[in-house]
């Protein structure tokens, strides 16, 4: 069996290891070749997260960089081609929904190999966001679709998949979050910054639809009023940092900080009394930790995050900002369960529906 694995964001790599290594113990004979698409390309966003996760060094580098969505899709399928012509894979493996998900998807369909993706069906049933496109298509080239939730079926019986397609494994990262958590609860990433345990908010922003525009100006303006009363910390994704120094503006009581590892974000985030975020994995490992999650969108493809009780929408409006500490403030205590199958192994029944396929 020869599969490649293609990543290339720093949640791709999130998703994307456990998977890697409980296909390499079950076939350790069998050719795993990991390509980096290089999206991104800021070394404490990738080549240290490699690093952190154990994850073998690439057998492909791919360096495509930053670039507008077309741009940094044709790159990626301009120099995939012959990466894919080269490994001859029985089975092309991608997560997510980045634009290198999409062009993966599009070259292995196109060179006629057969495509599985990772975290497929979720929904957040607006079009205007690049990743819902980047879903919709690559979920419509697979072959082996691996759902994390039930609204993942759901929706995709809705597109015409046949449930044949279709298998319920789980989240491969929370797999990654739970092997790793003894690790990331004893690193005091926290007390090192000078912040108290649960006394703190942590922000991460990178979305386009935030940081292009006004709307950043606007949330750092009402976070620098929450930190009057709630520490605030927010390590700066390089696409943010690079709009906050243009504008030139000053945030007192916010910390802002170089992105940091994934052992020391996860510390963060496990320490936190809130996180106020953009990102989709964010609130996954929110409703996973039992931390309450704000999220700055005006929608969500992860519904089961909100059913579970840790995450709330606020909507794409920077002044509903002020609103998270008494929000807080009425936030029940009480821990929930995860959701089914949120449980360490996905991997593993990953490899078994792979596994299978092979065998037969």
């Amino acid at each position: 069996m020869r599969i490649v694995y293609v990543v290339g964001t720093r949640p791709n790599f999130v998703k994307m290891a456990p998977v890697i290594a409980a296909l390499r113990h079950r076939a350790p004979q069998g050719r795993h070749a990991i390509v980096h698409t290089g999206q991104h390309y800021d070394r404490l966003m990738s080549e240290v997260f490699v690093e952190e996760l154990g994850v073998p060094e690439p057998d492909h580098m791919l360096g495509v960089g930053s670039g507008t969505h077309g741009e940094q899709t044709a790159r990626v399928i301009e120099r995939l081609e012959p990466v894919l012509a080269e490994e001859r894979p029985d089975l092309v493996l991608v997560p997510g929904d980045v634009n290198s998900t999409l062009a993966a998807a599009l070259t292995a369909a196109k060179s006629e190999i057969p495509l599985g993706h990772v975290e497929s069906g979720l929904r957040s049933f607006d079009r205007s966001m690049p990743e819902e496109v980047n879903r919709v298509v690559t979920d419509q080239l697979s072959e082996l679709l691996f759902l994390h939730s039930e609204d993942a079926e759901a929706n995709l019986r809705r597109e015409g998949i046949p449930d044949e397609r279709m298998h319920f494994v789980g989240n491969t990262m929370i797999d990654t979050l739970v092997s790793l958590e003894d690790r990331f609860r004893a690193a005091g990433t926290a007390k090192r910054l000078g912040l108290q345990e649960g006394g703190y908010l942590l922000v991460t922003l990178h979305r386009p639809a935030l940081v292009d525009g006004p709307l950043l100006g606007e949330a750092m303006t009402r976070l620098a009023a929450v930190a009057r009363e709630l520490p605030v910390v927010f390590p700066v994704h390089p696409r943010t940092r690079k709009m906050l120094d243009e504008s030139g503006g000053e945030y007192p009581g916010v910390t802002l900080t170089d992105p940091v590892g994934y052992l020391d974000f996860l510390s963060l985030e496990a320490s936190a009394g809130a996180v106020l975020t953009d990102s989709g994995g964010i609130q996954e490992e929110t409703t996973y930790l039992g931390v309450a999650c704000f999220t700055l969108r005006a929608n969500t493809e992860r519904p089961i995050t909100v059913r579970a009780g840790t995450n709330t929408v606020l909507g794409l409006d920077p002044a509903r900002i002020a609103e998270i500490p008494e929000l807080l403030a009425e936030r029940s205590g009480e821990r929930r369960d995860p959701p089914p199958l949120w449980d360490g192994r996905a991997a593993e029944r990953v490899a078994d529906v792979v596994r299978v396929g092979w065998d037969e």
